[in-house]
């Protein structure tokens, strides 16, 4: 009698750390395949969409128009089960990651935690400063923005008047220039006739930019014209000198500079300062125990795994990767996005050969990843943009288009890109932004110097 032998294969079980882009995306690549059991932990029970926080940040969107529940976007998926916790050890060797709470196993392991902001060794400024990372970053700049106004309307000290009417922000990427010119645009329009003993319109916004131009990896025409335009807004741009220290309401620069806004010594007194200077990986990166690079990003084998550790792979911002064309793949949103995928598209394709004569070489199959570059982009005003991808270079009123309509066709969920279309409409017509309310905590005061506490 003859019998045949059936064979139930378990399915494997995928932890990916981290809900953003690179996460989510290869987490729905895994959705409803019986072959993958998937876990996806991230601090915070939602997905956001960071290239539109600086809008949060400025009043020009609310909370709910960038960021949407993971287990809602995940309802519908049977095999992918979300939690909230946050990991804090790794054990490549037992293949369990471990938080305060719970103990999770993984057949492999998907680290997508993201970045935080980096003060390059200053971490005591961090309590003089607001990143712009999270939700929370948005929220506190947008409180103490728009308090740093309420306190110069009330006092009547022209020194204390001009401080409150400070913004410094550090750093001229596109997330300081989008901010830079957010602001402009959010005092010269929307708030113009609010306020009685103050204009808005005098808010000095300051950019320090330590490099000789600011959005460094763009054409330098298309760094000029966005330099041009944001000085048409009223933004104050210092190229070359660096902030070297930052105490409470101020920062020191380290070259002499001819403002009226800088003291002969170097300090810029300020209601708010704002650091987008610099990135750092998660420290989740630092427990496995593999090389990194001065930001503490994972140096990864071209395919994105771990080296000497086949079933962990890392995607997005912890990643420093040459790609197989030679190209550096940078930490935007297109690029998480589409390590997500391949690590996905990469664990099918294992789970297909398993079993079969090649199961001893899958590892040595697997493909590498290509970045498909589909260009970068920043905002700088209402109507003004630049944006380069490839060969093509946009700027003004076309490259402004083009930016709505890349990032609306990013956002998750019709709900998101319909309220955040109506936002913008809204906002375009009447110059009204509608988030411009903040909660008076002592989290959100405003800095003051000792002797004047």
């Amino acid at each position: 009698m003859c019998h045949s032998l059936h064979i139930v294969r378990m399915p494997k079980h995928v932890l990916i750390i981290g809900g953003g882009f690179a996460g989510l995306n290869c987490a729905r690549k895994l959705a409803n395949d019986d072959r993958f059991e998937v876990t996806l932990v991230d601090r915070e029970n939602h997905h956001l969409f960071q290239p539109l926080l600086y809008q949060v940040a400025t009043t020009s969107l609310a909370v709910p128009d960038i960021a949407r529940s993971l287990r809602g976007i995940f309802v519908r998926n049977d095999n992918i089960k979300v939690l909230l916790d946050k990991i804090t050890r790794i054990d490549p060797a037992a293949k369990t990651a471990d938080s305060s709470r719970h103990h999770y196993r993984y057949d492999y392991l998907v680290l997508a935690c993201g970045a935080r902001t980096s003060f390059f060794g200053n971490d005591a400024w961090a309590e003089h400063t607001i990143g712009l990372k999270t939700l929370a970053d948005a929220q506190k700049i947008r409180a103490c923005a728009l308090k740093a106004l309420e306190s110069a309307e009330a006092t009547e000290d022209p020194k204390e008047r001009r401080r409150y009417m400070t913004i410094v922000i550090v750093g001229g990427g596109p997330t300081g220039v989008e901010l830079a010119g957010a602001f402009s645009d959010l005092v010269r329009r929307a708030l113009r006739s609010d306020f009685r003993s103050i204009d808005p319109a005098e808010l000095n916004i300051m950019l320090v930019q330590s490099g000789d131009r600011i959005l460094q990896p763009f054409d330098p025409e298309l760094s000029q014209y966005a330099k041009e335009r944001l000085q048409d807004l009223g933004v104050t741009i210092l190229l070359g000198p660096r902030v070297d220290d930052v105490q409470a309401g101020k920062a020191h620069l380290n070259a002499p500079v001819s403002s009226p806004l800088v003291s002969d010594d170097g300090w810029i007194e300020a209601g708010t300062i704002i650091w987008a200077a610099g990135v750092q990986a998660n420290d989740l990166t630092k427990t496995l125990g593999v090389e990194t690079d001065r930001g503490g990003r994972l140096k990864v084998n071209p395919d994105l795994s771990i080296p000497g550790h086949p079933d962990i792979f890392a995607a997005g911002d912890i990643v420093n990767l040459i790609d197989k064309n030679g190209k550096q793949v940078p930490g935007l949103a297109p690029a998480a996005s589409q390590m997500g995928e391949h690590i996905a598209k990469l664990l099918k394709e294992e789970s297909r050969l398993e079993g079969s004569e090649f199961a001893d070489r899958k590892h040595d199959l697997r493909p590498q990843f290509s970045y498909l570059d589909k260009g970068t982009m920043a905002i700088i005003g209402k109507n003004v943009a630049v944006m380069q991808a490839k060969s093509v270079r946009l700027k003004g009123f076309l490259a402004w288009v083009a930016w709505l309509v890349i990032h609306l066709a990013f956002l998750i969920g019709f709900r998101s890109k319909l309220f955040v279309l109506l936002q913008w409409a809204y906002a375009y017509v009447i110059d009204k932004p509608g988030a411009r309310v903040f909660t008076n905590t002592p989290e959100t005061r405003i800095e003051t110097h000792p002797n004047e506490a």
